[in-house]
């Protein structure tokens, strides 16, 4: 299948370096980045030096016979324009994550794909997250009881990156960057509605996007997430924390590491204060004995290029999307109350 990219910047870079690893690994039938599409003629000068056909004008890649789809990696409030043109052209579409800025762009981008017959797939690559799906492994497991409370941290020291990332009109700020694929990880792992949530913004850099957001969210079987996104942090809290009725899991990064600690019902624990800053606790003192055992984190890998095969798969018939249209507008939803709480500073009850 022949694919042209639209926008060759970071991500749109970073595609063409994947794709090209996947097509060595998967042969003919793979995708192939036949061509680019950019504004900036340093971009273009770099997509001609690789060998990739460059277009001047998006008509030109419409017209286009050869191209068999497209694969969308502008700034975000540009993706509709994109994705409904190349729907009306016959492509099929791969679009960056947000596909749009909020729900009604995203709901018209799907309803234009649905009109003319096309594959349209979202780029939520952090569902083959290895952390995540090591996360959604020991949730499903029981390897540490019934597990009441998940924390998804995802945190760095390097503000907001990039000019267009910065604006709110062109779908800046960290909600939107990195909100979307930490909801969408939370609302797979956790089959239930939401029942309640509320999320405050953080605005340490003086931008007019968040730079950050803490959000707490309530599932109707009782399961209570945290997802927390900073960019000014220097020493950054684990990855994951994830709490169970029998034992507590941390995944410390995104290599990994961590470990459990499981409680043993039949072990015995000599429970011996200790000295806590100025003061004594039995409370918080650290369980001993052998009424716990130390595991190491139960690793769960992705397979690789699983997002690829089955944007190829869809396109042939062979598969349903692995990220449907009901999640994404979902997770959309999710967002716009998150932002509703965060600026009248109130707790949303409403199922979503």
């Amino acid at each position: 299948m022949n694919l042209v990219i639209i926008g060759f910047g970071g991500m749109g870079g970073y595609h063409a370096d994947c794709l090209e690893k996947y097509g060595k690994e998967r042969g003919k039938n793979a995708l192939k980045v036949y061509g680019v599409y950019d504004i900036d003629e340093e971009r273009m000068r770099v997509a001609a030096e690789r060998g990739f056909k460059t277009y001047r004008d998006p008509e030109e890649i419409w017209a286009d016979k050869a191209v068999d789809a497209v694969l969308i990696a502008t700034p975000n409030d540009l993706h509709e324009q994109y994705a409904e043109a190349a729907a009306a052209a016959g492509k099929n579409i791969i679009s960056e994550k947000p596909i749009a800025c909020d729900s009604k762009q995203a709901e018209r981008m799907y309803a234009a794909a649905e009109k003319a017959g096309v594959v349209f797939e979202v780029h939520q690559n952090r569902r083959w997250d290895d952390d995540y799906l090591t996360v959604k492994g020991i949730l499903e497991s029981g390897v540490i009881g019934d597990v009441y409370r998940i924390e998804s941290r995802v945190m760095g020291a390097n503000g907001i990156p990039g000019a267009w990332r910065k604006e709110k009109a062109r779908g800046g700020g960290m909600m939107l960057d990195w909100g979307v694929h930490l909801i969408d990880q939370m609302l797979l792992m956790v089959d239930s509605p939401v029942v309640s949530l509320y999320c405050d913004y953080s605005y340490i850099y003086g931008e007019e996007v968040d730079d950050g957001f803490d959000l707490v969210a309530k599932f109707e079987n009782g399961i209570e997430c945290r997802i927390l996104v900073a960019t000014d942090c220097f020493r950054p809290l684990p990855r994951w924390q994830v709490y169970g009725t029998m034992g507590t899991a941390t995944i410390a990064d995104w290599d990994l590491s961590g470990g459990i600690t499981r409680d043993v019902p039949e072990g015995k624990d000599q429970v011996k204060g200790i000295q806590a800053g100025n003061g004594f606790t039995r409370t918080m003192a650290p369980r001993t004995g052998n009424s716990v055992e130390e595991l190491p984190v139960p690793a769960v890998h992705a397979k690789p290029f699983a997002f690829y095969d089955n944007f190829v798969a869809a396109c042939e018939g062979r598969e349903e999307r692995a990220i449907r249209k009901e999640q994404v507008l979902r997770v959309f939803r999710f967002m716009e109350a998150a932002e509703r709480s965060a600026r009248e500073n109130i707790v949303i009850k409403e199922k979503i």
